[in-house]
């Protein structure tokens, strides 16, 4: 997608607050018609600059309590593998996020786990079992200060 304007910025902060506002109501916020309101968001969809809706769910409302914030160094950066290392870790349900790093470790990663007791579980069973991982550094995280789903909303 070429330029945005002020029509898209504004398109884009509303479905942010609120990704199941009514197209009419889309259209009336940003001052478009709501045929012209459609195709403009149909096109942010297609550039991929909307990349999916999705329910924001509480990990702590699913007795998920602690989140643990994991490094992970590999044994090399070989194409291979961080490959079958990335391919691996998609499976783990636990994971909520990870990052291929600069600096120390190769990858950061969040995990979501109801106790202690679920995180020794999760780092025996699938974060150890991960290929090629020669050393997990895992910290705990004592209170969420914030968490944006999205930038500049």
């Amino acid at each position: 997608m070429g330029q945005r304007d002020a029509i898209d910025a504004a398109i884009l902060k509303a479905v942010q607050q609120n990704g199941r506002i009514s197209n009419a109501d889309l259209a009336e916020r940003v001052g478009l018609s709501p045929s012209a309101c459609s195709r403009r968001l149909d096109i942010l969809e297609k550039s991929g600059v909307i990349n999916g809706y999705y329910a924001r769910v509480s990990p702590k409302a699913l007795d998920y309590k602690m989140i643990a914030i994991v490094h992970i160094s590999l044994s090399g950066q070989f194409a291979k593998t961080l490959n079958e290392f990335e391919s691996a870790v998609k499976l783990c349900p636990n994971v909520l996020v990870c990052y291929l790093m600069s600096g120390e470790y190769d990858y950061i990663l969040r995990v979501a786990a109801k106790d202690l007791e679920d995180y020794e579980r999760i780092h025996r069973d699938w974060l150890s079992a991960l290929p090629h991982v020669v050393k997990i550094n895992s910290s705990f995280a004592l209170r969420e200060i914030i968490d944006r789903p999205n930038v500049g909303v």
